[in-house]
């Protein structure tokens, strides 16, 4: 819209400094005074002077680009309507174009060139690059083979520039065959360059994996065609594909090419140099290169403090980046942001904060991959109150800055539930719009309820991710997380389920990731058999897998099968660690396998070097206190080379429990209480001992002790699988529907067994009273409510999977094995410790518990 100015003077005194500048000009309005024109607002005013004055001798195409200098290509627009087409004119249509696509309208970039044919224009070959970079940008195929039509039908498909941004399009386009044929056409009529070349190299690049091996192999045959010169653009690209792939080999016959043909004095072939080799993982190469590099940019030294913080390590890391700080080289976002995601990625969340203050202190703005590497590293040490101050800045500062709000939103998901602030987590995810989460979403979220106690809200959120209109297909760690929900809830019909979508799925690409989830999840469920299968059928195995078929092999009292599972793990040439030599030790432990537990446990320093922790002993007081051997279990405590820890007593205590040693459970309580570790389990123990010895005085003492301290005892809770859904019962429950039945059943049950030798075992009531209550109140434990449902529910013949939050009783365990005697099930209960499978009369236990 023009102004409408009274063009004679005087002038108010709140004039504008434009309107001062046209007049107070003694020449008259000139070429020269349009070229002057330092904003928008003089322009339009000497448009309006020319326009009131009806100057001709003005070129229009001075207004034009008057216009498109300050940012105003409408206003141009509107001009370059109104002129005659002309093959000069042609080039202001080429500068609206090429100013709309670096703007980023390419829409609005398309739309100026179709208003260009409209109005009779012919495009030359200027034009056509730019129309085709908005297309390829668009992904958009279809504008783009039209355009390549009227390329043909205009004749311009001889030009060595469009025909390399017809190339480029159909890469972006992700038409790898159509680039393809467009390069050969080209090269067939010898009219290939550097440029096409690269664009050719390019493609196959950007497209990822698959194809970028073919990519270095076409700069292979570029480099063969004497007539192309290679440039640093060529090398940079080749060595960006030779880094992703990890082809160290091929990346340094590019760097040797790079040396004889003088092009890594380039710094942005020698920072593309040093990247390759420090993503290869060969440092030491990194290094030398970045030594030899004449000349370096802030990007060299972030490509070595970047690959140093990847790998862990931080020494070098920290001293190239105090060596930036002391020679005054500028420490950008890129350099602060690597240092603070190296140390987040290895769990040092301090660290990383302390990194993030400094970066504060030099006025540095931190970017969303510094927010998301810093919100990362407080979840990693669950420094809640640092995360919600990171919090506090995102929101003043960075939503809606950059438009990767969805990535931070995701960070704060992930950090509130790892600090176990599922609620705060769950409400930032729920106030997310439903088609916006993405899949980082979804799992972030699953996973922190899978890690935090919410195992039943994990696998109630993966089943929604599946009953969304646009539902968001998981990924590796999605799925491994509900396997983990699955294992902690034993909840093997669901993890089957999971099991089965994978199969069908085929996640290739991270199947060892989630066999292994899958090995721990069937272990836990307490179907070994089912992890074995998919352990024997995994194509390939780490550390995590064995240890994981030991662990099960474990829990469920297979000592033999998990010390054979050790052995093969040695002959495959892994080296045990602590963890491996944990998971045998506990293996023994529930076993009975006393001795061989003490000559792994000896072996642990004398053959692989490896010091025993706090665990590795608690394990050993724990294997000698189940076999009896109390006096030799004390020594061992008093002869540690370390303080002996919670754990430690209170595998004692529970020796003490199993064997009624009432003097050393005293002593070991006393020990667990100086150390401020008394908790309802170490007070039950305790309990128990006291009322297996008949002391009912002290049993009740414990109690009124328990509650003046606070201390609840938690209520014992089991859960059963039915056929469509689980169920669970409390001590004493009459609020199922069939409750009645569930107790007449149990009745008959205890009935039965009585005949063949069952005798309640009393002192598991921990109540002073007579004998026939204690058995009444014997039968109201949740774990025999839990059995008796599953008789009514369960198909027979089907084993019956009951779980439990704690140890099973002496009672409940003996009441189970005669139990099994009569009734056509297999019986596998889970409780704290371990798995017990009865069948016909026995335990999987051999009461070794």
């Amino acid at each position: 819209m023009l102004f409408h100015l009274n063009p004679k003077p005087p002038f108010p005194l709140y004039v504008s400094t434009a309107v001062k500048f046209l007049w107070s000009s003694t020449t008259p309005v000139s070429s020269t005074l349009v070229k002057q024109c330092k904003s928008l607002t003089q322009a339009k005013l000497v448009h309006q002077q020319i326009l009131v004055q009806s100057l001709t001798h003005v070129p229009t195409t001075l207004l034009i680009a008057a216009y498109i200098s300050h940012n105003a290509p409408s206003y141009a627009l509107s001009l370059l309507r109104r002129l005659s087409p002309s093959p000069y004119g042609v080039y202001w249509w080429n500068a609206l174009i090429r100013c709309a696509v670096s703007r980023r309208q390419l829409v609005n970039s398309l739309h100026i060139f179709l208003q260009m044919l409209r109005l009779g224009w012919h495009p030359d070959h200027y034009t056509f690059p730019f129309v085709l970079k908005s297309c390829g940008e668009l992904l958009s195929f279809r504008c783009g083979s039209a355009l390549h039509a009227f390329i043909c039908a205009s004749g311009f498909d001889s030009n060595v520039f469009v025909c390399n941004a017809l190339v480029s399009m159909y890469g972006r386009c992700g038409a790898l065959d159509y680039a393809h044929h467009m390069f050969d056409e080209m090269f067939q009529r010898g009219m290939c360059d550097a440029v096409s070349w690269n664009s050719i190299v390019a493609v196959y690049i950007q497209r990822g994996h698959a194809d970028a091996e073919r990519g270095i192999q076409l700069f292979g045959r570029m480099t063969e065609d004497f007539r192309i010169r290679v440039n640093a653009f060529s090398l940079v690209n080749v060595l960006f594909a030779c880094a992703s792939l990890g082809m160290w080999l091929r990346g340094k016959q590019v760097h040797g090419y790079a040396m004889r043909t003088g092009l890594f004095e380039d710094v942005f072939v020698g920072n593309a140099v040093v990247d390759m080799y420090a993503k290869c993982g060969m440092m030491e190469e990194a290094k030398e290169v970045f030594e030899r590099m004449k000349v370096k940019d802030v990007v060299s030294w972030n490509a070595m403090v970047t690959a140093y913080s990847k790998i862990g390590n931080f020494e070098d890391a920290l001293g190239l980046f105090e060596k930036m700080r002391k020679e005054n080289i500028e420490l950008n976002v890129v350099t602060w942001s690597a240092v603070i995601a190296g140390y987040a990625q290895r769990g040092h969340g301090y660290k990383a904060l302390d990194v993030f203050r400094q970066m504060q202190s030099c006025s540095s703005k931190p970017n969303v991959v510094t927010l998301v590497s810093l919100l990362s590293g407080c979840a990693s040490v669950g420094a809640l109150l640092y995360g919600k101050e990171t919090h506090c800045y995102v929101i003043r500062c960075v939503f809606g800055v950059d438009g990767n709000d969805l990535m931070v939103i995701n960070a704060l998901i992930d950090m509130y539930s790892k600090c176990k602030s599922v609620n705060v987590a769950r409400a930032m995810f729920d106030a997310i719009v439903p088609n916006e989460r993405n899949v980082v979403s979804w799992t972030v979220l699953i996973g922190g309820y899978a890690q935090h106690g919410e195992a039943n809200g994990a696998l109630e959120l993966f089943s929604q991710m599946f009953q969304q209109v646009n539902h968001v297909r998981p990924n590796a760690f999605t799925i491994s997380c509900a396997l983990m929900a699955c294992a902690r809830l034993a909840a093997l019909r669901f993890g089957r389920q999971i099991h089965a979508y994978v199969l069908r799925n085929q996640y290739e690409s991270a199947f060892l990731f989630v066999d292994n989830c899958l090995v721990d999840m069937y272990s836990k469920s307490g179907d070994i058999g089912a992890a074995r299968v998919v352990f024997d059928n995994m194509q390939q195995r780490n550390a995590v897998s064995w240890t994981s078929l030991m662990t099960g092999y474990g829990m469920h009292g297979c000592g033999h099968e998990a010390l054979k599972v050790f052995d093969e793990m040695k002959k495959a040439g892994l080296v045990p660690d602590g963890v491996t030599f944990l998971v045998v030790l506990y293996a023994c432990s529930h076993s009975g396998m006393v001795d061989q537990g003490l000559e792994y446990f000896n072996s642990m320093s004398k053959e692989f070097g490896i010091t025993p922790g706090p665990d590795h002993y608690a394990c050993i007081i724990d294997l000698l206190g189940r076999a009896g051997r109390l006096d030799e279990a004390m020594k061992l405590i008093e002869v540690m080379p370390m303080k002996p820890s919670p754990v430690i007593w209170v595998a004692l205590l529970s020796g003490c429990r199993i064997h009624a040693n009432v003097e050393l459970g005293e002593y070991a309580t006393s020990k667990l209480l100086e150390l401020g570790s008394g908790n309802d389990g170490s007070y039950t123990l305790l309990s128990n001992i006291y009322a297996k010895a008949g002391r009912w005085k002290e049993v009740a003492r414990i109690r009124s002790l328990m509650k003046h301290s606070g201390i609840k005892k938690k209520p014992g809770c089991s859960w059963v699988q039915g056929k469509k859904s689980t169920t669970t019962f409390f001590v004493g429950d009459r609020t199922h529907p069939e409750s009645q039945k569930i107790y007449e059943t149990l009745a008959d049950l205890i009935q039965c067994v009585k005949a063949l030798g069952y005798v309640p075992d009393t002192s598991f009531a921990l109540h002073d009273v007579d004998d026939e209550e204690k058995g009444d109140l014997l039968s109201e434990h949740s774990e025999k409510l839990a059995l008796a449902y599953g008789i009514l529910t369960t198909s027979p013949g089907a084993p019956i999977r009951i779980t439990k939050n704690l140890r099973v009783c002496g009672d409940c365990h003996a009441a189970f094995t005669y139990i099994s005697m009569i009734i056509d099930h297999e019986i596998i209960l889970r409780d704290s410790s371990r798995f017990h499978h009865f069948k016909e009369g026995s335990c999987s236990c051999r009461d070794y518990w």
